[in-house]
């Protein structure tokens, strides 16, 4: 059995996957309404499906001699995404319980792997793009909590939310994994001029954050969005940069507007793409984990594999 633990920012580089849903859509050929991949763990066809998904990026991080973080299949795997697709709240339960089984499994039958997590998965309740239908804190602490409390007992090392849009959600999850015992990760997406879809600045969601939960976020991230939108929301090298431990872009420059309306994928130069996390990595002291998002597949970490861990 593969020992795991969270990663910290600063240790040593780790790999995480790509873009698993348009990977699943574009390069697979599955049909994932609502975005959704979590229903595969339903079927034998399905599973088999996500188990080579995996193993060919974990292949990456063994021949790297890098770690790597295993981001469970449950990006839409909460109760309002579930109630749409047809999932009662236990069944939600079980299927969250089983992505996890799922990806230890195969972290365990890769005794080559030097390290590992094993990242519980969590989406924003509405679209990671857009910001109707905005929560307190307290309100996404609650609705959060079921989810966070299933992959606390499950085992999960880390539990990691991606494509925030505001900070009130992010905040809000941070209590609930808190208050399950977890480890948790923010990552949030940002606009072609760097800021949060609501307007806001990534520097000042951090600080606030941090002082509202005395720094309990393991660190931060940023994902859904090109390195070239990114870099506007990290220049100036100031102390906040240094919580930010994880970096998941698109392939794409298109906004978010666009890829929504987009009905072809744009996978990107895989080259260019890595070319562009090194020059990230220079501005974040931080940077531990780096994966892809939307477009990305394995050509693409091979490529920022080889550009930032090396070997």
């Amino acid at each position: 059995m593969t020992a795991t633990a969270a990663p910290r920012p600063g240790g040593p580089t780790m790999l995480t996957d790509s873009g698993l849903e348009t990977d699943l859509i574009f390069r697979r050929g599955w049909d994932l309404p609502d975005f959704a991949s979590f229903p595969l763990l339903t079927t034998d066809d399905g599973r088999t499906t996500l188990e080579d998904y995996y193993r060919e990026h974990v292949e990456v991080a063994v021949r790297h001699g890098a770690g790597f973080v295993f981001e469970t299949p449950t990006w839409r795997a909460s109760s309002d995404w579930g109630e749409r697709l047809g999932y009662a709240p236990g069944q939600l339960d079980e299927i969250n319980r089983d992505a996890v089984r799922l990806v230890r499994d195969v972290c365990d039958s890769t005794p080559s792997l030097s390290f590992a997590t094993v990242s519980g998965n969590v989406g924003p309740r509405g679209d990671g793009y857009a910001t109707f239908g905005v929560m307190t804190a307290d309100e996404a602490r609650a609705y959060h909590a079921r989810q966070i409390q299933v992959f606390a007992d499950a085992g999960c090392d880390i539990v990691s939310v991606f494509t925030l849009a505001y900070a009130a959600e992010g905040l809000g999850i941070a209590q609930a994994a808190k208050d399950a015992g977890l480890p948790v990760v923010l990552s949030f997406t940002v606009e072609t001029d760097g800021t949060l879809p609501d307007g806001s600045h990534l520097g000042e969601v951090v600080e606030s954050i941090d002082a509202t939960t005395d720094g309990y976020v393991r660190y931060y991230g940023v994902n859904c969005a090109h390195p070239d939108h990114i870099a506007p929301a990290v220049a100036g090298g100031a102390g906040w940069t240094a919580r930010i431990g994880t970096v998941r872009a698109n392939a794409s420059r298109r906004s978010h507007a666009e890829l929504d309306a987009s009905t072809t994928i744009d996978d990107g130069d895989p080259w260019e793409l890595a070319a562009d996390y090194s020059t990230l990595r220079a501005a974040l002291p931080g940077l531990t984990v780096v994966g892809g998002c939307c477009g990305t597949d394995v050509r693409h970490v091979r490529a920022i594999a080889d550009a930032v861990v090396g070997g």
